[in-house]
């Protein structure tokens, strides 16, 4: 991750969507996924350090698979939501409560299922549940953050729009009170945007942030984007300052008879050009970016960023 490591370097908070499990061996790809714990390291040391872990594959690998990768992650001293052992792991990271430079973050993680396999006691996944998330909605309130954001896993796969579910879930979400929604599940980019409600408070809804590293070479899936948030506290008012995003392109060479994976910021490289070593990824990254763009279109309220490295 050496060429994108620089973004997350520069952030205070950077959440990902772990869609494995940290299961241990033997190591599977789809349809029941364990990948290596080096994958976790390699984001620890790329400067992620806050995992959601509610998604379709939650579940992939039962009972020990989910308990196991909760055990991984929190021995790397990632923050995390969305799965929980039990009953007291769900009190304690449900809402998980982040603070920040004096701003106070609640965040909430939910799925909208693990692929048709039953979730254990006493162990729990958040599921996409209208009455439930009110509640945890609720519950976050109390502890007065300042701002709530929820990560869903929704939608329909390689769907470049979102369909009615996530529009009419998203309109509840916010009605809720929450102010950040980042979505994720499709494996494509949707649009997304940046709005303001009737009281002047500006929404941030991200429909779908595509693959950020993944092994899928169709159309539209061999890429992602990294959504940067800036989140400004003045007095008792706290706001989203700004909104930016960047195109990110998977590059996978067979070096030395090895298949590699290296997640390149494509926007940015869109405008400086790519470094010498990586001058055969040109055709397959352009060719992203063009569809990726179509896409992006639709977003209001956000801009690309293209030229600035690291980020602000």
């Amino acid at each position: 991750m050496k060429y994108i490591e620089p973004a997350f370097r520069s952030a205070d908070i950077v959440v990902g969507n772990l869609e494995v499990t940290l299961a241990g061996p033997p190591y599977t790809g789809y349809p029941a996924f364990s990948s290596p714990d080096a994958l976790a390291y390699a984001y620890k040391n790329a400067g992620v350090n806050f995992l959601v872990t509610a998604n379709n594959h939650s579940y992939d690998r039962g009972q020990k698979g989910m308990e196991r990768t909760l055990d991984v992650i929190e021995g790397m001293y990632f923050n995390y939501t969305g799965t929980f052992k039990d009953s007291t792991d769900f009190r304690e990271n449900n809402p998980r409560m982040i603070e920040i430079n004096g701003i106070r973050l609640a965040i909430l993680n939910y799925t909208y299922g693990t692929n048709g396999i039953v979730v254990r006691q006493p162990n729990i996944v958040n599921h996409i549940v209208r009455e439930e998330i009110a509640d945890h909605i609720l519950a976050a309130q109390s502890q007065k953050p300042d701002m709530i954001i929820v990560c869903i896993h929704w939608g329909d796969e390689y769907a470049l729009q979102p369909n009615a579910a996530q529009r009419s879930t998203a309109e509840f979400l916010f009605d809720q009170g929450v102010d950040i929604i980042i979505g994720s599940h499709p494996h494509v980019v949707q649009p997304m945007h940046v709005t303001e409600d009737e009281n002047d408070k500006r929404r941030v809804l991200v429909y779908s942030l595509g693959n950020f590293v993944s092994n899928q070479r169709n159309e539209y899936t061999d890429g992602g984007v990294i959504v940067r948030l800036e989140i400004e506290k003045e007095g008792c008012t706290t706001k989203v300052k700004d909104a930016e995003y960047m195109l990110t392109w998977v590059y996978t060479p067979v070096e030395n008879g090895k298949k590699n994976y290296y997640v390149l910021p494509a926007s940015l490289y869109s405008k400086t050009g790519l470094p010498e070593q990586l001058s055969g990824a040109q055709s397959g990254m352009d060719s992203y970016l063009s569809k990726a763009r179509g896409v992006m279109k639709n977003n209001t309220g956000i801009q690309e960023i293209i030229e600035e490295w690291p980020l602000r």
